[in-house]
């Protein structure tokens, strides 16, 4: 069983950055491509950025193209996501996730979820 747990969320003003980790046990990190979806309150689960098995190539919502880079460390079964430019409808809990099938934008594609990790930006 796939197990992920995220951390690096907390609280910055509106323009700050944070680096969330989401570190993958149960199975070959390598071999699975990984996504970060966020969740604001009231809204349903965005797809924020993937990345495929090597790392070779990324993808992002285009809200965040330019500010949010997605990284992974296959040596540590970690993939990462600087933010950087931080807006405060960028606040949510962040999800890390296993891709299974289909497109890599969606979320219901997705398995593993870890319990998150709060990022809040103020104003």
């Amino acid at each position: 069983q796939v197990q992920l747990v995220e951390s690096g969320g907390g609280l910055v003003q509106t323009g700050g950055s944070l680096r969330l980790s989401c570190v993958v046990s149960g199975r070959t990190f390598s071999s699975i491509v990984m996504g970060w979806f966020r969740q604001a309150p009231g809204k349903e689960r965005e797809f924020v950025a993937v990345i495929s098995t090597s790392g070779n190539i990324a993808d992002y919502a285009d809200s965040v193209k330019g500010r949010f880079t997605i990284s992974r460390d296959n040596a540590k079964n970690t993939v990462y996501l600087q933010m950087n430019s931080l807006k405060p409808e960028e606040t949510g809990v962040y999800h890390c996730a296993v891709r299974r099938r289909g497109s890599w934008r969606e979320s219901t594609n997705y398995d593993g979820w870890g319990q998150g990790t709060q990022v809040t930006v103020s104003s």
